[in-house]
């Protein structure tokens, strides 16, 4: 029998737990041996609780435990996840987590003590809850050149737009809303704000590169901005708004952004809506494809989870470290001002002052809105927008167009 403790207990560590009960025979059956929680580590007591009797506060308790091979992480943040999974590669025992900001910061120096140790880290469910990406890019796609990633990686936002467009409600109500349906947190800000997405981009930059990626060296624009106009025009437009992450291959390096995108109906990630998530992948070989599934919630990421407890169960006996390439060495990345897009502009300037400054451009005209003139302009690359915005001035909204 091999033994597993959870590091948290909150909606995705005891999701964790439900997915190991409810598939428990399949579970054994794939993995090739029985799988048994025998510790819970969290801060709180939980009476009544059938793992009530499991839980321990000390991850010393785990860390000195030889009976245990298997560790999950499912706290978030990362201190004191650092630590506690630093503490359980350095003890011998193979670590999976959902910890987005825990691989984004420390996923190349957590990889290479695994090695050292020859054991595993895993992270299938730090990006796109239940949706096998991260597997599929090292395994699958391991014989392509990944020219391109551009995702929906944040369901929160994904279902705020769905919601946006559906209803024409404007930002504040649709994110009440999501707070309302458990969907966005109290603080919604690394959603809305587009944090939440850019980590996961680095992430899959990072494993497609082979180096760090600083998340925070990635454009990032939220949906703070987007309103209830900019979707009558996106409808008028025939078109959706999406937050896309996006990570390109270029001559000269890579480039990386995640920000709100007009998207035709022949985008593959037109259709993609509520609380959905889809990855685009471009390879040299492969050409187009396409992962879509349940990008977030307790069931769907607790699968992805004990999906990742099951790999390495499989290679228990002898420990075998999966190679993962991911060197700390930092990468570069291209100026995301070098990006060349078109974008849709709403201004209260004239139709002269437009011509002036962006040339010949496609107007949008939208019956119900007044005092305002929106467009379409050619492609161009984002430091000449920047410039020519400057120049037009009262500029309302500016979003990108997608391809």
């Amino acid at each position: 029998m091999i033994k597993v403790a959870v590091m948290g207990y909150g909606t995705i560590g005891s999701g964790v737990v439900e997915v190991l009960n409810i598939n428990h025979d399949s579970i054994a059956k794939r993995a090739g041996n029985e799988i048994e929680v025998k510790y819970v580590l969290d801060l709180r007591d939980f009476p009544g609780d059938p793992i009530q009797d499991k839980v321990v506060h000390d991850y010393n308790i785990i860390a000195n435990d030889p009976e245990v091979s298997i560790v999950v992480e499912t706290m978030g943040g990362v201190e004191p996840a650092y630590t506690f999974v630093k503490a359980m590669l350095e003890a011998g025992k193979h670590v999976t987590t959902s910890n987005k900001a825990l691989v984004a910061d420390k996923g190349a120096e957590l990889i290479a003590l695994a090695k050292e140790k020859n054991v595993n880290f895993f992270f299938e469910a730090s990006v796109g809850g239940g949706i096998p990406i991260i597997r599929s890019l090292n395994t699958c796609l391991a014989a392509d050149e990944i020219e391109e990633i551009t995702g929906i990686l944040n369901g929160t936002t994904n279902y705020m737009m769905t919601k946006m467009s559906e209803e024409g409600s404007e930002f504040a109500d649709v994110l009440k809303d999501a707070q309302d349906k458990g969907y966005a947190e109290k603080d919604p800000t690394a959603d809305i704000e587009g944090h939440d997405a850019c980590r996961k981009i680095a992430i899959l930059t990072s494993l497609v590169c082979g180096q760090q990626v600083d998340f925070n060296d990635i454009y990032t624009e939220g949906i703070t901005k987007v309103s209830a106009t900019d979707i009558k025009y996106a409808k008028k437009m025939g078109r959706a708004i999406k937050l896309l992450a996006s990570s390109k291959k270029a001559a000269d390096g890579y480039s990386a952004m995640v920000a709100p995108f007009l998207l035709s109906p022949e985008h593959p990630l037109y259709n993609v809506n509520d609380v959905f998530n889809a990855v685009f992948v471009h390879g040299n070989v492969l050409g187009d494809g396409m992962f879509y599934g349940s990008g977030a919630g307790k069931l769907p990421t607790a699968s992805a989870v004990a999906a990742d407890i099951v790999d390495i169960a499989r290679n228990l006996e002898p420990n075998k470290n999966t190679q993962v390439e991911w060197k700390a060495e930092k990468l570069t990345l291209v100026d995301y001002k070098k990006a060349e897009n078109a974008f849709f502009v709403r201004t209260s300037e004239s139709k002269e002052k437009i011509a002036e400054v962006f040339g010949s451009v496609e107007y949008v005209e939208v019956e119900e809105v007044a005092g305002e003139i929106g467009f379409v302009t050619g492609v161009m690359t984002e430091a000449d927008f920047a410039a020519k915005s400057e120049a037009l001035g009262n500029v309302l909204s500016a979003i990108r167009v997608g391809k």
